[in-house]
């Protein structure tokens, strides 16, 4: 009998620990939702970034996977005729890449034209507009509209990153951009549109961008909203110029618009800086890795049209600066740039002065999933994610074809 009595005991303790475990991660949810307009920037992050409050870890880390969820989903096979694409359709994309539990339904895809020559432009999927689900704008505690940018994958990418000359942003500013300048391959993914078009891309980003955005809040425009925008090196700098632009233009209707920019380069120097800072209900935060230069970079460009003209880049926003060198899950001297990397730092920081613990549960077997940064000793294969036999299907007769695209209308 007391055999029985201590079983149940132990029992009892199981249950009750479970049963707090979950109003633990119910009060969590319910704090994220009270708290949204704090965690996107309301008071500029006022007392949440020294330390780093835990809700905003959460917030960043979830702001963080969108862009990871996009280069996990890219197709970059060479003979793919679907090269440039997602492989995924947008009702099926975060399940494929292993976000169950996001509470987003993905409306657009759309897409960046880069330089493949000089005079030759190329189009490429670098984002998608999502917004939150009933139950998603239950947990976040509005219904937030959400434009996620990747970086750089594609060779005309690298082109246009390297284009570090200074533009005016006509397209952005009108009327009063004359003063302002900004990165000119930035820019121009930005806002060119694809005179040789595959996939029948013909629109600009920032009109695919822009038209959904107002979609959506045509749509949702008796609901309380927010617009979050974020992205990843080249995705932050996307980010940044929509952000603006949506603003710039009162695509938002006066709701507020938030950007959360990992390892973000430069976009513009002191006016577009100034530009910015004279805003109304934007925020701008980016998160900056101690290890990672390109957060440093371009440190000056040329005018376009001027050889004597030269400009120092600005940063603009608030910044969260974190060190992964900090962490001992890592490899020493890896590269510091990676988001999944940015993504573990934000989950154990404790700031310049302090050692680096892990405050949220997120697998850090995430980091090799196209790099080779954790520690052997952890036993995570290299580069593991990878599409099942790149994508070659057999047919019942035995042959194999590659299949590596699931249809979706845009």
């Amino acid at each position: 009998m007391a055999c029985i009595n201590k079983g149940w005991e132990v029992v009892s303790r199981k249950i009750s620990s479970c049963l707090k475990r979950k109003r633990g991660i119910e009060n969590r949810d319910k704090s994220i939702a009270e708290r949204w307009e704090i965690l996107s920037g309301k008071n500029n992050w006022e007392g949440l970034l020294h330390p780093l409050d835990y809700d905003l870890r959460r917030y960043l880390i979830h702001y963080g996977q969108m862009p990871q969820a996009i280069y996990d989903s890219f197709n970059n096979e060479k003979v793919s005729k679907y090269r440039g694409t997602s492989r995924y359709s947008k009702k099926n994309l975060f399940t494929r890449v292993g976000l169950h539990k996001n509470k987003y339904e993905i409306t657009k895809y759309f897409y960046g034209a880069s330089s493949k020559t000089e005079k030759v432009k190329v189009s490429n999927w670098i984002g998608f507009v999502a917004v939150a689900t009933d139950e998603g704008k239950v947990e976040l505690g509005r219904r937030d509209i959400l434009i996620a940018w990747r970086g750089t994958i594609t060779v005309s990418e690298w082109n246009d990153d390297f284009e570090s000359s200074l533009v005016q942003p006509t397209e952005i500013f009108r009327e009063n951009a004359d003063n302002i300048l900004v990165h000119k391959g930035f820019y121009s993914i930005y806002t060119c549109l694809n005179e040789a078009p595959n996939f029948n891309r013909t629109t600009s980003a920032r009109d695919q961008v822009l038209e959904e955005v107002k979609r959506l809040l045509d749509q949702y425009k008796e609901e309380e909203v927010s617009i979050s925008v974020t992205g990843h090196s080249l995705g932050s700098s996307l980010a940044t110029l929509c952000a603006i632009d949506i603003v710039v233009s009162q695509v938002n209707k006066g709701f507020p618009v938030t950007a959360f920019l990992f390892a973000s380069p430069r976009v513009g120097e002191a006016n577009f800086k100034k530009a910015y800072q004279n805003l109304k209900n934007l925020h701008i935060l980016r998160i900056t890795n101690a290890s990672d230069h390109i957060t440093k970079l371009p440190d000056r460009g040329q005018v376009e049209g001027s050889k004597t003209d030269w400009r120092v880049y600005e940063d603009v926003g608030f910044e969260l600066s974190i060190d992964t060198t900090k962490s001992d899950y890592l490899k020493k001297e890896i590269n510091g740039h990676i988001l999944e990397v940015y993504l573990h730092g934000i989950a154990g920081t404790h700031g310049s002065e302090g050692e680096f613990k892990l405050e949220i549960n997120r697998d850090t077997a995430l980091m090799n999933k196209a790099d080779d940064v954790l520690k052997d000793k952890y036993g995570v294969p290299v580069s593991w994610w990878i599409q099942k036999n790149k994508g070659m299907v057999q047919h019942e007769n035995g042959s194999w074809i590659l299949m590596d695209h699931e249809d979706d209308h845009n």
